[in-house]
């Protein structure tokens, strides 16, 4: 069975809970974010990562959105519920008071428009692609749990979410399947001036992505569903930025979106 799909019980009865409910802590209030989780409760493999993930998403209300990346075009997938809470439109104004890691990353994301719910035949390329929506320029913020989230293990920064904190989503392109994501370049700006520019998503084709979250990683929270987003993961890497910040992404296809802290 993929990691994605594990249930919940590859997780040891009293870890699961215990870490979820640190995590959930942190999530509610930073000040109580962690070094680590304890040694006795840190998830030793991706099926008890997600186990946690999970019970932390029951934890923060309804789902939004799904982040879906992959490190390179062959890589196996990793995948995680975003709040709906923490979805915004652009142009949007942050909380600088609670943005501690401040971190942002340029993405391309989908708005699915028809249900893709579980099911025991695979969903194929062409019935994914027929029930995404429109596509978006978007910023997803990172916030961590953890004090240093670059100092703790890979199954740890699974568990939560992958230091997801926020996501701000630009204006709708519902002819997105005319776009040719290979050889779009992202321009990533900061306080007005250039940060960075990238060519292509580091996955190489981002609607395997989809499908692969309709098909097993969505699938434990009864799948995609019309209204939310999938966002790809990052074109431009990990950036931290300061308390003040202004960023907008812009791709030439798509259109930008923005925020700034306050």
């Amino acid at each position: 069975m993929p990691d994605a799909a594990m249930p919940d019980a590859a997780m040891p009865d009293a870890a699961m809970p215990n870490a979820a409910a640190l995590l959930l802590e942190a999530r509610r209030d930073p000040a109580r974010r962690l070094a680590a989780l304890p040694a006795s409760v840190r998830p030793a493999d991706a099926a008890a990562a997600y186990a946690i993930q999970h019970a932390v998403a029951r934890g923060f209300g309804a789902i939004g959105g799904w982040k879906v990346g992959a490190p390179g075009p062959d890589a196996p997938p990793n995948c995680g519920p975003l709040p709906a809470s923490g979805i915004v439109a652009s142009p949007a104004t942050l909380p600088a008071a609670a943005s501690l890691l401040r971190g942002i990353e340029a993405e391309v994301c989908f708005r699915i428009g028809t249900d893709l719910p579980p099911r025991a035949t695979p969903y194929t390329r062409a019935e994914v692609i027929a029930a995404i929506a429109s596509a978006h320029p978007a910023i997803e913020v990172l916030e961590s749990r953890y004090l240093d989230p670059d100092s703790v293990d890979a199954m740890s920064n699974l568990a939560d979410t992958l230091s997801h904190g926020g996501f701000v989503y630009g204006p709708p392109v519902a002819a997105w399947r005319d776009i040719d994501f290979v050889s779009e370049t992202v321009e990533q700006y900061v306080d007005g001036a250039l940060h960075m520019t990238r060519t292509g998503n580091p996955c190489g084709d981002m609607i395997r992505l989809v499908i692969w979250l309709a098909n097993e990683g969505a699938a434990w929270a009864g799948g995609l569903a019309a209204g939310q987003f999938v966002t790809c993961g990052s074109w431009t890497g990990k950036s931290m930025v300061g308390p003040a910040a202004r960023v907008r992404v812009r791709f030439p296809s798509l259109g930008e979106a923005a925020f700034a802290y306050a």
